[in-house]
């Protein structure tokens, strides 16, 4: 198509072109598309693990679509609600699609997020100048547990009151405010119509509000500094005599036809659960859901959706005997800081400080109080990463061998807690579980030594590729 410099005087302009052109007059579309599409360069050596991005933003379009339909005929009413999700998938057309699309979406959910950030700890891409970048990625996935949370409650079965039951009742814990704290989390004395209604308000309306500008604010932030590579390189470092890196290709289309093709990979993954094993074995869809919320009937066996198993086995793991081991643990790590980092003698003072009261603290408040506290902390402590890596190379490919064992480890404490979090506690898996938790939180804050140590790599000026 010619250009408007290209075009002779007089010939006539076609019609898609003056649309564009009226509405670049009043809207900076052209100039987006470009900036963000077209000529925001990318990293030529992109490899699978930077689909998922993509991927996680496919799917909080699903979620928003299908929530958008369920909504419809939903009735956030403690006598009703049941029932209407009973109607949803028994009578309204292909409502049992739109149903499982959005319960299994929500477990798609956190599979992606949690691959994508499993990316992101690979390569280095939380480390500057990338550490807001990581801090609203963070803000994210604290907006996603929110959401499942409130989410969870409105169908209403027996697995979600109860789950909500406990929940709940774990604020109460927290010294001082915590009674008040779950009476006003549930709007009542127990959870009821109050609770149904309040938490139907997060989920549809107020969490939704606030995702979206993460969303937003992620994306503009990625823009901004660009996005990491598996090299852990700045391509911005190198550019030609027009600007353009000189290791990074347009947005578009390379890598939209990249991320189609990762779609569709996905897409027939999720249809195949949704229309073979929406439940995945009641790990997505518990059997105990399928029954309307009894307050007068406890199930054998409560646990919360598989998603939130990891964190929910560390407030498991938070007994008596526990703290005398996170006692010591703590005191250990205060010597360590105080001896060996290259803090200012004024923080060194105040880590020891702190360790002390925490220490006094651990034996004057509840267990239960310090296992609401750990799992609160398993998850936020992740915001602090651009500060616990001090790593001389961001990317896994240029650290020494051993640290691979290190992530591998962290990995598989994690996924053990996971499991653990779904089976009823056993002597034996509180144990197991107590270890793993020390593995989760020493790897983050042991970070700053470990991750100075051993032979590294050298890493190149130019990113690595080879062609397909």
């Amino acid at each position: 198509m010619a250009t408007p410099q290209q075009r002779q005087p007089g010939t006539p302009v076609p019609l898609p072109n003056r649309a564009i052109n009226w509405i670049d007059e009043r809207f900076p579309l052209s100039s987006t598309w470009r900036a963000h599409i077209s000529e925001y360069y990318a990293p030529k050596n992109f490899n699978f693990w930077y689909m998922f991005g993509s991927l996680a933003l496919l799917v909080l379009v699903i979620q928003i679509v299908t929530g958008i339909f369920l909504v419809m005929h939903y009735k956030p009413d403690a006598n009703l609600a049941f029932a209407s999700v009973e109607y949803i998938m028994r009578d309204v057309p292909w409502g049992w699609l739109v149903r499982y699309m959005h319960s299994t979406g929500a477990s798609a959910f956190f599979v992606v997020v949690y691959l994508h950030m499993l990316k992101s700890l690979l390569y280095g891409s939380y480390r500057k100048p990338r550490e807001l970048l990581w801090l609203f990625g963070v803000g994210i996935f604290l907006c996603l547990m929110a959401e499942a949370f409130f989410g969870y409650l409105l169908p209403w079965g027996q697995m979600s009151f109860w789950g909500a039951q406990v929940i709940v009742n774990l604020f109460g814990a927290i010294p001082f405010i915590g009674p008040d704290l779950s009476l006003w989390i549930r709007g009542d004395y127990v959870v009821s119509d109050a609770t149904l209604n309040r938490f139907f308000a997060f989920h549809v309306i107020a969490i939704p509000l606030v995702l979206l500008g993460l969303v937003a604010a992620h994306i503009v932030a990625l823009h901004e500094v660009g996005s990491n590579n598996p090299d852990g390189i700045e391509i911005k470092a190198k550019k030609d005599a027009n600007g353009v890196p000189l290791d990074g290709i347009p947005f578009h289309p390379y890598y939209t036809v990249h991320d189609i093709f990762g779609v569709s990979i996905f897409l027939i993954v999720f249809s195949a659960v949704i229309f073979f094993a929406p439940e995945m074995g009641g790990y997505f869809l518990e059997y105990n859901n399928f029954i309307p919320a009894d307050p007068l009937k406890t199930p054998p066996h409560i646990a919360p959706v598989w998603y939130f198993t990891p964190f929910y086995s560390i407030l498991r793991a938070t007994t008596t005997q526990f703290m005398y081991a996170l006692a010591v643990g703590t005191l250990a790590y205060v010597a360590l800081i105080v001896l060996k980092s290259r803090l200012s003698a004024l923080w060194k003072m105040i880590a020891l400080v702190g360790g002390v009261v925490a220490v006094i603290a651990m034996f004057v408040f509840d267990p239960k109080f310090w296992g609401v506290v750990l799992m609160g902390v398993s998850v936020l402590i992740l915001a602090g990463m651009p500060w616990f890596d001090h790593s001389p190379a961001r990317s896994i490919r240029y650290r020494p061998t051993w640290h691979k064992y290190v992530y591998a480890l962290f990995g598989i404490a994690f996924v053990i807690l996971g499991y653990l979090g779904i089976l009823p506690p056993t002597t034996v898996g509180t144990l197991v579980s107590q270890i793993c938790t020390f593995i989760y939180f020493g790897f983050f804050l042991l970070m700053p030594w470990w991750s100075t140590m051993g032979r590294f790599k050298p890493v190149p000026d130019r990113v690595t590729f080879e062609p397909h």
